[in-house]
């Protein structure tokens, strides 16, 4: 990889009222409002970084102040350095993937560890700065980040408009763009990379992985050329990640047959293996169809998110209810039994009270419908014209309708959205009819692609089975963390199938099933959200400290290291004790 071209490679120096982990924000300015733009039709590089940097840590950290983040666990330490970021692409993939390598000042050079992550769900490159960079960064280690083809870099064509290397908006041709779909007249709408790009990313993302890797190292050699070459023979590489970034180190940590990696630590990770537990698409579009009405039971009724200030469940809820008796899915005559017979149909396929309980909040956030509809986009191959079951995506006008984005709501998508719309003024559109249950129609056409056998479905399979995680090494430390009360990836259809199909083949994950932790540590600031759990990022950090003594103290591994008895935060501030931890 010593003869890869990036192409441009910029590199930047943040030292003094700017640093690697915070941009200068510190703990209490990440907690903060986003910071402004001078001028928000025009952002400079540097304001778009310091909120990305803020939005990928409130997007995946608990900072509200009972979360016990930078007094129970965590920090954000000023630490100063430098940043190596270019556009990679993988062979035969249409659009690249962006990598980034912090590089601290604090270097270790005689432990020489670099720590490569991927972004959390959809992100951009700063997607898992709250796992690898607040853990990796005190240690000396220098951190390699990719976006394993997702992120923010929208592309408009009402302005024919992308984003270059520094964030900031360039039209097509001004500069080599994150993504630059083919072109296509001002009304197309909005595409995203991942899924729009033509490519199947997901498919790669173990590739990004260590592709993002390899970058790293030939940064180090630039930068400090005599100690040149860093290898993974005489630099220890280790993975980590969380949500889709955990399923990407699982799927490159099948792909290390030679010691590419040290150790590799995955929470709560998006993971399948062939004809063991169930690919996300498949649970996504059964949730999108059947979890609303099933919440309306009132076994949730003191779920989350699960009913309105008036006690009842969000009225779309009832009438899926009713949707689904007019087919003959469910019978009664009440909404009551209605939604048992829904909760019993989940219940035999895998969801558990626990899942289902906190998948409200998905449910009511619209995430199934938005991740299907993406999804099942990236899984075809199809560009923003012809994405599957009529969707698509645009700006969002005035009167709610596709209209044109302002330059401003343009110029914070690189820095503030979540890589699936909608949010941030791009809406999803189509999909939908009249009648009093107007997504049911797009949702079933995206649950048809998996359940049915016509072209498009045995496609959208073939893509699904590409990404799959391979079997890893049998020397490779490794590490699953999984929060039991996950709803978004429960660990029936994820972690557990994976880690029981390691151990029938010979492999010792440790394999860490936290009580009382869900999928979004950010959620925990939410009322009534956050006393009924724990976040999942302390145990994290916990599970990378004992790689740590083990790769360079001279600790055993543990092969056998009991889940932390934890418990409910409760409605005060978050305590060691509660964590169950040492």
């Amino acid at each position: 990889m010593r003869d890869v071209d990036y192409g441009e490679v910029q590199v930047t120096a943040h030292r003094g009222h700017d640093d690697l982990l915070s941009a200068g924000l510190g703990l209490a300015g990440l907690a903060g409002a986003p910071p402004p733009f001078a001028n928000p039709q025009d952002p400079s590089a540097d304001e778009l970084r310091r909120r990305a940097i803020q939005t990928s840590w409130k997007g995946i950290a608990d900072l509200g102040p009972l979360g016990g983040y930078g007094t129970v666990y965590g920090g954000v330490p000023d630490i100063p350095g430098r940043e190596y970021q270019a556009f990679a692409r993988i062979p035969g993939a249409r659009a690249p993937h962006r990598v980034l390598l912090q590089l601290p000042d604090n270097f270790d050079h005689r432990k020489r560890c670099l720590v490569v992550t991927a972004s959390s769900g959809s992100r951009g490159i700063y997607g898992a700065i709250a796992l690898a960079g607040a853990w990796g960064l005190p240690h000396g280690c220098a951190v390699a980040y990719t976006d394993k083809g997702t992120g923010s870099g929208y592309f408009d064509y009402a302005d024919d408009s992308g984003v270059a290397l520094d964030g900031r908006r360039a039209r097509r041709g001004e500069a080599p763009l994150e993504f630059q779909p083919p072109p296509a007249p001002p009304g197309t709408g909005i595409a995203v990379k991942q899924m729009n790009s033509g490519d199947n990313p997901e498919a790669d993302w173990g590739r990004h992985v260590i592709q993002a890797a390899q970058f790293a190292l030939a940064m180090l050699d630039r930068a400090y050329p005599d100690e040149a070459p860093f290898t993974p023979q005489n630099t220890k590489i280790i993975a980590t990640g969380l949500s889709n970034g955990g399923g990407a180190v699982l799927q490159a940590a099948g792909l290390d047959r030679d010691g590419f990696f040290a150790g590799v630590v995955a929470l709560e990770p998006n993971v399948h293996v062939q004809d063991h537990g169930r690919p996300f698409y498949d649970y996504a579009t059964e949730a999108a169809i059947w979890l609303p009405c099933a919440l309306s039971s009132e076994r949730f009724a003191d779920a989350p998110f699960a009913r309105e200030a008036n006690g009842r469940p969000p009225p779309a809820w009832p009438v899926r209810c009713a949707s689904l008796r007019a087919q003959g899915k469910l019978g009664g005559n009440s909404v009551a039994e209605q939604a048992e017979q829904a909760y019993q149909y989940l219940r035999v396929r895998g969801w558990t009270d626990e899942a289902m309980s906190t998948a409200a909040s998905s449910t009511a956030f619209d995430l199934w419908r938005a991740a299907a509809a993406g999804y099942a986009s990236s899984y075809l191959r199809r560009g923003v014209a012809d994405m599957p079951c009529g969707f698509r995506y645009a700006a969002i006008g005035a009167d709610g309708q596709p209209g044109l984005a302002d330059a401003a709501t343009r110029a914070a998508w690189w820095s503030d959205a979540a890589g699936i719309p909608p949010g941030n003024g791009v809406g999803l559109f189509g999909g939908t009819n009249v009648s009093t249950d107007p997504t049911l129609t797009g949702i079933e056409c995206l649950r048809a692609l998996w359940t049915g056998s016509d072209p498009a479905a045995q496609n959208l399979h073939a893509s699904v089975a590409a990404t799959a995680a391979r079997l890893p090494r049998s020397d490779l430390p490794l590490w699953v963390l999984h929060g039991a009360s996950d709803g978004l990836l429960p660990t029936a259809f994820s972690s557990e199938p994976y880690v029981a199909w390691l151990r029938e083949e010979g492999r010792q994950p440790i394999y860490w099933k936290v009580p009382y932790a869900q999928h979004f540590d950010a959620f925990l600031s939410l009322p009534g959200f956050g006393d009924r759990h724990v976040p999942l990022l302390p145990y994290g950090y916990a599970a990378l400290d004992r790689l740590w003594a083990h790769l360079y103290e001279g600790a055993a591994w543990p092969l056998d290291v009991p889940t932390p008895p934890a418990r409910p935060r409760g409605a005060g501030t978050l305590e060691r004790g509660t964590l169950g931890m040492p």
